[in-house]
């Protein structure tokens, strides 16, 4: 039965009703924040807003507070939902290199048996015009794409995300070009809340003072919950808050996380600022794109692309090395080293006979002038087809062993003192 792509998933992604939620591996940390957030909740609603009901001047609407709170709480948990359990942006992984970018690097070719193979080589970066302004996009070696702009490959995660800001733990997700929005509006809305619940601890605390008449410390003894939340809000808003600062500074400059931490350092000009007002609507009033995913669709059956001619070559080449680690020799490598020996032979056969005839007919000091090899007792080194002295190489270029070179220099030599003889 064909799998599902949810099942046959690469990445480190985590899947729940089927492959309908979509969380990242770290989702266990989303049950942390949840207890972060519902935990004092509940303690805000039991024991300070409950007794808040009746302290105003209208009768009934302490219960405002109450039901602010849960109505609060309700939203920031669904803002919560929204950005984690649902696709970031995630780019889909490609089978293979792009083939239009695939092309053979002489210059980083590889000698293989004695022959230069030019290696398969990927251009690590492609050029991307946003704005006026050229913009590299990266080549991933783990999705096999070429990275759009701002796009960027989380190591936790395992996949590459569209407009990757940074990967979250609190909320188990990356946030990306599908969930920055609702990222934001969590964060900020969970600032809100923080402020709602210490003012209201606060005024908890203001109503005991004037109900017993009594200090704030009288009164702080007698609502130790109340002093427990402001301290707990306090603290979280320096998280929270800083957080949401940030990230209105972010948006109203056009940048992510991951750009302003990487970049800073540099003088790059942002070719995605297009003013503040403009850079807003963009975040908030644009249409959330659809998933590029459809996690619940069947896995299609592989198509294998056809194997190029050149690949096949360079393939078969590496079997046969595999099988015989000594360098191919050509048919017109052996012959070579064959004429050559005749040619030495030749030579040291019309020698020897020079060499008779001048010690018959001439006299002893013009034959003991003669440096033949016959006379010293030496023969000339004998050339065997077996001993593949010279190699062919691509260039079309032929280089001749040593021993060859040797050979010939000693024939010269002792032909050139019989020729001053006969002189």
């Amino acid at each position: 039965m064909a799998k599902r792509v949810y099942e046959a998933w690469k990445g480190n992604n985590k899947f729940i009703l089927g492959g309908r939620l979509i969380f990242g591996p770290d989702a266990k940390s989303l049950l942390v924040t949840l207890a972060l957030i519902i935990v004092p909740m509940i303690i805000f609603c039991i024991l300070v807003a409950r007794h808040l009901r009746h302290e105003f001047s209208s009768h009934n609407a302490g219960y405002a507070v109450l039901v602010v709170a849960i109505g609060f709480t309700i939203y920031v948990l669904l803002l919560l939902f929204l950005t984690s359990a649902r696709d970031p942006g995630i780019v889909p992984r490609n089978a293979h290199p792009p083939e239009e970018a695939l092309r053979f690097d002489s210059s980083a070719s590889v000698e293989i048996g004695g022959r230069q193979t030019p290696s398969l080589q990927i251009p690590r970066t492609k050029d991307y015009i946003v704005n006026g302004v050229t913009v590299k996009g990266k080549y991933c070696e783990t999705c096999m794409l070429y990275r759009v702009p701002r796009c960027s490959h989380c190591s936790i995660c395992d996949n590459c995300v569209e407009r990757f800001d940074h990967h979250c733990p609190w909320v188990g997700q990356c946030i990306g070009l599908r969930n920055y929005r609702f990222f934001f509006m969590f964060v900020s809305s969970a600032t809100l809340l923080c402020i709602y619940v210490f003012a209201m601890s606060a005024f908890y605390i203001k109503v005991l003072m004037d109900k017993n008449q009594s200090t704030v410390w009288k009164a702080m003894k007698e609502s130790p919950a109340s002093v427990v939340l402001m301290a707990y809000c306090f603290i979280s808003l320096w998280f929270v808050g800083g957080l949401t600062g940030f990230h209105l500074y972010l948006i109203g400059t056009n940048q992510t996380t991951y750009e302003n931490f990487r970049y800073r350092a540099e003088s790059r000009v942002n070719a995605y600022d297009r003013g503040c007002c403009s850079n807003f609507l963009e975040v908030f009033c644009t249409e959330v794109k659809p998933s590029r995913n459809n996690f619940r669709a069947f896995v299609q059956e592989e198509v294998h692309r056809p194997v190029l001619p050149s690949e096949r070559g360079a393939e078969s080449e590496m079997e046969d090395l595999g099988a015989n680690p000594r360098p191919k020799v050509e048919d017109d490598d052996l012959d070579i080293g064959e004429d050559l020996l005749k040619i030495s032979q030749r030579r040291n056969i019309e020698l020897d006979q020079d060499v008779q005839s001048r010690g018959s007919n001439g006299t002893p000091e013009n034959s003991m002038m003669v440096d033949s090899p016959m006379a010293s007792g030496h023969r000339a080194p004998t050339i065997k087809s077996e001993n593949r002295h010279s190699s062919y190489v691509r260039s079309g270029s032929w280089e001749i062993a040593p021993e060859v070179l040797v050979n010939s220099t000693i024939t010269e030599r002792s032909y050139t003192p019989s020729s001053e003889t006969r002189s």
